[in-house]
């Protein structure tokens, strides 16, 4: 991928709700990706590649796209592959989208990708909460990281969608430290309030070549870099902190380490350039590892970090300003990750509200974490790299 090559165009949500009467899917998926081909300034017609969660092909067929480009990415991967798929010539705009309606069904309160009937989760009720909290407690007997600071980065993303009107839980804080430790306990160190939400809704952006900049009304916004790294099948093994491959590096407690490190190299950026980091935040802990694993502090000095105020909007390195899937939305698999890159491009092109970073240019975007044993991240830019 040359950085800064491929733009992201358009970018759009759909209503995002707890639950979404009167819709389905496929209905949320049409409105999403016309939602963001608007956006962009373009039409189905101009649309030569797909990547949707799930059979790409189905949605290449039903909107009459053939032939098309198809990708498989899931979660951010698929911005990555989008970008290396038009540097690579093999497609000009490339429409990404993912939606889930009616997916909380059965024991509506944990996602039903998270619970596979496998043998090392079912006997032992090793859901979701439970597998991030080992990776938490870990850090924890480690480094002395304390409940009160996991509380202040989930006050932290909560107010944010406190204050979001576009989020699910907006109007519904402010949220103190207190309040997220009173909680209910529900994986020890996790309260009910350190914890993902689930909801319903959509999302698309759309990746075109740069050398279509004359086409787009909007800001454009260069993908710089990504990368990925995975440990294993997520939610399928119980998650150790010491996990490691046979070449070394980074272990599954520092993962997204090596996929940022390279990020960073692509771009020719440092980590201070960085302005806004819209991180995945399924649990409060999450974004404490994942500070540690990209390089923004050292290990252990996460805890006393975001207990610094240096994740506040206003601080100096601002994280997930939407309310992310703590406040804004957690709707389906891939939703939840391509929502932190559209929180990024919104906060480049000067869109974020209330909650909008002064200045910002560069921001990070990240997925999943050590809990689900994978982790990727974006860089998303103002200007193309040099």
């Amino acid at each position: 991928m040359s950085a800064g090559r491929a733009v992201i165009a358009g970018v759009y949500n759909t209503p995002q709700a707890r639950r979404l009467e009167d819709w389905t899917t496929r209905k949320l998926i049409a409105s999403a990706a016309l939602g963001a081909l608007r956006d962009a300034g373009l039409t189905l017609a101009d649309v030569d590649g797909v990547i949707t969660e799930g059979d790409s092909s189905a949605l290449i067929y039903d909107l009459r796209l053939g032939p098309a480009w198809q990708g498989r990415g899931f979660g951010l991967d698929a911005v990555v592959e989008a970008a290396n798929a038009i540097e690579g010539g093999q497609a000009d705009v490339v429409l990404i989208v993912a939606a889930a309606a009616g997916v909380y069904v059965d024991r509506d309160a944990t996602a039903p990708w998270t619970r596979p009937e496998n043998e090392f989760v079912a006997p032992w009720g090793l859901f979701t909460a439970a597998e991030f909290a080992l990776i938490a407690r870990r850090h924890m007997t480690t480094y002395g990281t304390t409940p009160e600071q996991l509380a202040t980065v989930a006050a932290t993303i909560r107010n944010n969608g406190h204050q979001n009107p576009e989020a699910v839980y907006f109007g519904r804080g402010p949220f103190k430290p207190e309040d997220i430790l009173a909680s209910r306990m529900i994986a020890d160190p996790f309260h009910l309030l350190d914890c993902s939400m689930t909801s319903e809704g959509g999302c698309a952006l759309v990746l075109v070549a740069a050398d279509r900049l004359a086409d787009i009304p909007g800001k454009p916004v260069h993908v710089l870099g990504g990368g990925a790294d995975y440990y294993g099948p997520a939610y399928q093994f119980p998650p150790s902190w010491d996990l490691a491959g046979r070449r070394g590096g980074p272990v599954n407690g520092r993962i997204g380490g090596r996929a940022a490190d390279r990020a960073f190299r692509h771009a020719g950026l440092e980590r201070s350039d960085v302005d806004v980091l819209e991180l995945y935040d399924p649990f409060s802990f999450e974004i404490i590892r994942q500070l540690e694993a990209f390089g923004f502090c050292e290990p252990g000095e996460g805890g006393p970090f975001v207990e610094d105020g240096h994740i506040a909007v206003t601080g100096s390195h601002p994280v997930t300003t939407d309310g992310g899937t703590m406040s804004f939305s957690h709707a389906g698999g891939s939703p939840q990750m391509f929502q932190r890159v559209i929180r990024g491009v919104q906060q480049l092109r000067g869109e974020a509200g209330p909650l909008q970073v002064p200045g910002a240019e560069v921001a990070l975007c990240s997925g999943a974490g050590a809990g689900a044993l994978f982790n990727s991240v974006v860089l998303l830019g103002t200007e193309a790299s040099s």
